[in-house]
């Protein structure tokens, strides 16, 4: 789904967006409008996305977007109705478009629009504790609780019978029906991405959300940031425990179970009905298989397929394991 929070500035015209990646304009028809950016997924005719490492190839075959900003070596992998739009670097050519069309997306400061809720329409609707506070854009559900310190900040939508600890931060997230978010949560915040300069670090802007569906649990003092380009997604029925970091962009099945002290780098995709012991860390861009069990303080750093059973660093099978380390 598109970003419902971030106001898209566009549409611009290609031969602007060109000038300002200092791109040559000989072969481009100039006066085409781009409506907004998007990942190749989903992407759509006048739309720019973005195609910088091997392991998109497949989704940059079937992308559906007018232009696509890339690198000389992988612009023959593009369909025919794709322009590419060749750079030095990738990445930091897509941070400076999508800062043009989404310039709120940047910064991150604190929300200042926030008020006390027993200045706002949920005094009489919401079950809530001392020092509450919620700011514009936010819609609360039937049968809440909110604790005591927390602050609802802008853009942020909670469904019915949820339950949102005390002194926890919600920002640019949509959160189901029946989910529980513990105390000391921060979710929906800008995500770990930049690139380093000498003189200032360039910030990536992160347009994307945060999305947790109906009967999750969020365990006490986790973060989950929210997506860059997409959105960083907890599927129904998934169970978070204390202490987890979930980064940008990353998708999580359906009935998962993560333990305490879990770090998921951005971008990977967890399967559904997967289990992952503490202290367990996930390297980012890769793809978790369904039904996939990870023992305690393993490191993957490679994708798993269905069906396994992993454990160790680097991860591998469980039976590999047992045999190199008995």
């Amino acid at each position: 789904m598109s970003n419902p929070f971030f106001k898209n500035r566009g549409p611009f015209l290609i031969f602007d967006i060109l000038n300002f990646l200092k791109i040559n304009t000989s072969s481009v028809s100039t006066n085409v409008e781009i409506k907004d950016i998007k990942d190749l997924s989903s992407s759509n005719n006048s739309e720019i996305t973005f195609f910088h490492s091997k392991k998109y190839k497949e989704l940059a075959q079937k992308t559906k977007a007018s232009f696509c900003i890339t690198t000389e070596s992988l612009k023959n992998e593009l369909p025919t109705s794709c322009i590419p739009l060749i750079v030095d670097n990738v990445l930091l050519s897509v941070s400076k478009i999508t800062s043009i069309f989404y310039p709120d997306s940047v910064k991150d400061d604190f929300d200042d629009s926030v008020n006390n809720i027993n200045e706002t329409n949920f005094k009489d609707k919401v079950f809530y504790g001392k020092n509450v506070l919620i700011g514009k854009n936010v819609s609360i559900g039937k049968n809440c609780k909110i604790g005591h310190n927390t602050i609802i900040e802008k853009n942020v939508i909670i469904g019915d019978n949820c339950s949102i600890g005390s002194n926890t931060i919600i920002r640019n997230s949509l959160i189901s029906n029946n989910v529980k978010v513990l105390d000391n949560c921060v979710i929906g915040k800008h995500g770990f991405g930049f690139f380093p300069n000498k003189n200032n670090n360039l910030r990536y802007p992160h347009i994307g959300i945060v999305i947790i569906e109906e009967n999750c649990e969020i365990g006490c003092g986790s973060t989950i940031d929210r997506g860059s380009m997409s959105n960083t997604v907890i599927c129904k029925n998934t169970y978070l425990d204390n202490q987890i970091h979930i980064a940008h962009n990353v998708k999580i099945g359906e009935n998962s179970i993560i333990a305490g002290q879990v770090g998921i780098a951005g971008s990977t995709i967890i399967g559904s009905n997967v289990k992952i012991g503490g202290q367990a860390g996930i390297s980012g861009h890769i793809k978790v298989g369904n039904n996939v069990e990870i023992g305690g303080g393993s490191g993957v750093i490679k994708n798993i397929p269905d069906n396994t059973k992993v454990m160790g660093y680097p991860a591998k099978n469980i039976r590999e394991f047992l045999r190199d380390n008995k």
